[in-house]
């Protein structure tokens, strides 16, 4: 909503009560899922809420000082040093504005997922991070406040996103791997979710577009001994496979342990690319070549796409950024 000749003002829930022809206490039933409304009128308030921009305040409720904005950023795992990599940009992105960050790790866990997201809402003024599950599912559960998601499109006005896209950088990888002679070339993906990844379909896209066919694939863990169980598993079924692309940086250092106590060497007779670009890829032996992100921009981007919803002050159209993946040659590769 606008006011002629003046800034803009914040949507209040009388806004919303007044657009969807309810009263004040049913627009708060129907924010906060209570039952005693019917379904069609919940409804009418959440698209009322929807279509003006409207954004639950915390402060209202006296969760937190009027000062304070606190946002909710959700890792799948911390344990993945990838993303305790964009978690501390994000830190550092908020400190500069004062602002406080609580950091839910959903374990990548689709259940744990849905947990976070039931409760977090209630208790941030936005939420960014890494989400699985569709939509229209994370906006009722977080029930109409701001959400940045990383890795995926924007999809509505409450949503802004930071897209990432390895497909040059996954292509140049190939394309590296050809001129080093390599034509039998394998991939280790992602083992959490029942469809391939979008990393394994920038693979294949690549291959084509050197005129190789699709190689082997596993699936593994993202962890260290996941991938190492992948790549014996790749090597024992094709032993003519000379090199390896893995969905992560952690799984591309468990292939280059279970490589070389196989015997390959690493990269004469077994090259191994990874994803990410991990610091910690550069001081194991030997030298991790990966497609590489930038985690610190990540982080940073994610708390400034919290700040341009929060500051909006009516309805939003759906933004994204787009963070490009570049290949980092090591001694792997």
């Amino acid at each position: 909503m606008t006011q002629s000749g003046a800034q803009a003002r914040r949507v209040t829930i009388d806004d919303v009560a007044r657009h969807a022809g309810v009263s004040r206490q049913t627009v708060s039933r129907a924010l906060n899922d209570k039952g005693e409304i019917g379904d069609a009128t919940k409804q009418r308030v959440l698209d009322s809420a929807q279509e003006l921009g409207y954004r639950p305040s915390r402060f209202a409720r006296g969760l937190v000082r009027q000062d304070t904005t606190s946002i909710g950023l959700v890792i799948p795992d911390l344990r993945n040093p990838f993303f305790t990599e964009v978690a501390a940009a994000a830190l550092e992105a908020a400190r500069t504005r004062g602002w406080h960050v609580v950091v839910y790790d959903t374990a990548d866990s689709p259940d744990e997922e849905r947990g976070t997201l039931e409760v977090i809402g209630s208790q941030v003024d936005a939420v960014v991070g890494y989400f699985s599950r569709p939509e229209d599912e994370i906006d009722r559960l977080v029930r109409g406040v701001p959400v940045v998601l990383i890795g995926r499109e924007a999809p509505a006005a409450r949503f802004s996103s930071i897209v990432v896209d390895g497909s040059e950088g996954v292509e140049r990888a190939v394309g590296h791997l050809v001129s080093a002679g390599h034509r039998r070339i394998g991939m280790i993906d992602h083992a959490g979710r029942a469809e391939p990844s979008i990393r394994h379909a920038w693979y294949e896209t690549a291959l084509a577009a050197h005129g190789l066919e699709p190689g082997p694939v596993r699936r593994a863990a993202q962890s260290v001994a996941g991938g190492e169980r992948a790549l014996e598993e790749l090597l024992a079924e094709h032993p003519d496979v000379t090199a390896v692309f893995t969905f992560n940086d952690i799984i591309a250092i468990g292939a280059l342990r279970a490589g070389r106590r196989l015997g390959r060497r690493i990269p004469q007779d077994l090259a191994v690319v990874g994803f990410d670009g991990l610091q910690l890829g550069a001081l194991v032996e030997p030298a991790l070549t990966s497609v590489a992100l930038d985690a610190h921009r990540l982080g940073t981007l994610a708390v400034e796409q919290a700040a341009r919803l929060l500051t909006a002050t009516g309805p939003l159209d759906p933004e994204s950024e787009t963070v490009r993946a570049e290949l980092c040659v090591r001694e792997s590769a």
